[in-house]
């Protein structure tokens, strides 16, 4: 085995490694926005679920990668475990659009891939010629890389202890099943896995039933890399991977069952049956088969294919029975505090920007609404005091704080990764964003901290004073309220006309509480203490004002 062809062999995986996730980057930057959504807006029918999540597979290149963003939603709280389940399944189909790809094994589009996508990359000013540049030069790198891959694989397949190995590891098929999990779940990509199981099947350093098993292997692989995405996740997250790996566990055991009746499905709907046929393949378990290295391809492709339209039809409709199946057999969520830590945010896609980025507007958003609702909590403490009131806000304030820390620090991240123009300026805005959420934070805990006072030391407002304060909290909470709807994506032109329109009644109304404020002092109607304090309040409030209506001008400003 010389170290020329494990040398040859290693770097055309470095190019089919990085072939696909070239052409996955490029996908997804033509995609633009329209794929996102459609991620929002899944629904409880299992069959655009699974749609969708074949989409999602075939933009990310991966269905391990899929599956653990759809994890992600569960634990953010964005999808119901019915949803996710057939989500998942729809990934495995959608992964095998990729396979296929692979399967063609074209070296002679290969060099012209390269060649095109890389004059699209160094000359097209267009920014779609330049994603369409990303798409073939990928695609390129990945024939040109499986390519190299099965050719330094063959002198090693060829040697005699390596094949006294292979035959001992691959005696009983279910050692291929595992196998090929292992390898999915340390490469963790299934289309990568399948390009290498490819290559090692063409090369003869496995047969061809053991690479078919293999093949059914990877759905272990992924379904067990979920479990570590559930990691401190959520009870219907843990759920749905636990059902996700029983699923995939029953479809592997149901398929090894009926091995040699999968394999004569796939020779039937493989091309030049005559030459691979599944009596050889099932009696010579052993035999290397001296086919082309294309014809191999397609049929391990086609195993990949039929397995998972095979799993789609036999548990898609059945995924309504696993999911109340596991409300009894399964923990369910418990409720408590609040948990300030993130919910949308997951660090495993901060490769792929276009996801990334929707976690963290979602963030965002989830921030905002908690901002908003912190001012709603602190406004009913001035008719009532209650120190629960006071408990929830103080939790809510916490949360701000972290959530404004993780969202900056995965923020920063992601500014990091290659990104087109549009992303590249939302970054910023995003970040800007949550810094003015945590400052209408502290103005929020800014007038709690005036309320406690206020009732320590038993200081009381006139009527006059409280019904200005109402006013003033009306005005406020109208423009936070805009600058909350605004984060959540609204493009409406007229909403900046009517920030600045309640910014500047807020300022008027400041400048008639100060001056009523002045003259009641010298009426003998307000004492000096309660007046420092109505005067800290309406400061506070003019700062969360100003905060919230920075929201919406940089928000315009984008647009």
């Amino acid at each position: 085995m010389p170290l020329s062809s494990l040398s040859e062999a290693l770097g055309g995986l470095g190019l089919f490694i990085l072939g696909m996730k070239t052409m996955s980057e490029g996908l997804q930057r033509i995609s633009g926005e329209r794929f996102r959504f459609a991620l929002e807006r899944i629904t409880g029918n299992r069959f655009a679920a699974a749609l969708i999540g074949s989409g999602l597979a075939v933009l990310l290149q991966s269905s391990t990668t899929a599956s653990v963003i759809v994890i992600g939603f569960v634990n953010a709280g964005l999808i119901s475990l019915y949803q996710a389940l057939g989500v998942l399944l729809g990934t495995g189909l959608g992964a095998t659009l990729a396979v296929q790809f692979i399967a063609f094994q074209s070296t002679i589009f290969a060099f012209p891939a390269i060649l095109a996508g890389v004059l699209l990359r160094s000359f097209s000013k267009k920014r779609r010629n330049l994603y369409i540049g990303d798409l073939l030069l990928g695609a390129g790198l990945v024939f040109f890389g499986m390519r190299l891959l099965e050719n330094g694989l063959i002198p090693i397949g060829q040697s005699a202890v390596i094949q006294g190995v292979s035959t001992h590891v691959f005696s009983w098929r279910g050692s291929s099943v595992l196998i090929g999990a292992i390898l999915t779940l340390l490469i963790q990509s299934n289309s990568v896995a399948t390009g290498v199981i490819i290559a090692m099947t063409g090369s003869g350093l496995v047969n061809f039933g053991d690479g078919i098993a293999m093949i059914v292997g990877e759905s272990l692989g992924i379904a067990a890399f979920t479990l570590f995405a559930t990691i401190n996740g959520t009870p219907a997250a843990k759920r749905t991977a636990y059902l996700y790996v029983t699923i995939s566990l029953l479809a592997v055991v149901l398929t090894l069952l009926a091995f040699p009746l999968f394999v004569k499905a796939v020779v039937l709907v493989s091309p030049d049956r005559d030459t691979i046929t599944a009596d050889l393949v099932n009696t010579l378990s052993s035999a290397r088969l001296m086919a082309p290295n294309s014809l191999v391809a397609r049929h391990l492709a086609n195993a990949h294919t039929l397995f998972n339209i095979f799993s789609i039809v036999l548990f898609l409709p059945l995924i309504g029975f696993f999911t109340r199946s596991s409300l009894f057999t399964l923990p369910g969520a418990r409720k408590g505090d609040i948990e300030p830590r993130p919910q949308f945010l997951d660090w495993r896609v901060i490769n792929t920007p276009m996801l990334a980025l929707m976690q963290a507007r979602n963030e965002t958003r989830r921030m905002g609404e908690t901002a908003l609702a912190m001012f709603h909590e602190t406004m009913q403490l001035f008719n009532r005091f209650d120190t629960t009131k006071v408990s929830l806000v103080r939790q809510q304030e916490e949360q701000l704080d972290v959530l404004h820390r993780d969202i900056s620090q995965f923020l920063v991240q992601v500014s990091r990764q290659p990104l087109d123009a549009e992303r590249s300026m939302e970054i910023p805005l995003l970040i800007q964003t949550v810094n003015n959420l945590e400052h209408m934070g502290d103005g929020i805990m800014a007038v709690l901290t005036y309320l406690t006072n206020k009732k320590e030391s038993h200081i009381l407002f006139s009527n006059e004073a409280m019904d200005e304060l109402k006013r003033l909290s009306d005005a406020t909470v109208a423009i936070v309220t805009l600058a909350i709807a605004e984060d959540g994506g609204g493009d409406d032109g007229d909403l900046l006309p009517t920030a600045r329109q309640l910014k500047d009644e807020v300022s008027l109304l400041e400048e008639l509480m100060h001056r009523n404020h002045v003259m009641r002092m010298r009426g003998g109607f307000c004492s000096v203490d309660a007046g420092l304090l109505y005067g800290d309040i309406i400061v506070a409030f003019t700062k969360i004002t100003d905060h919230a209506y920075a929201i919406i001008k940089s928000r315009r400003e984008l647009l």
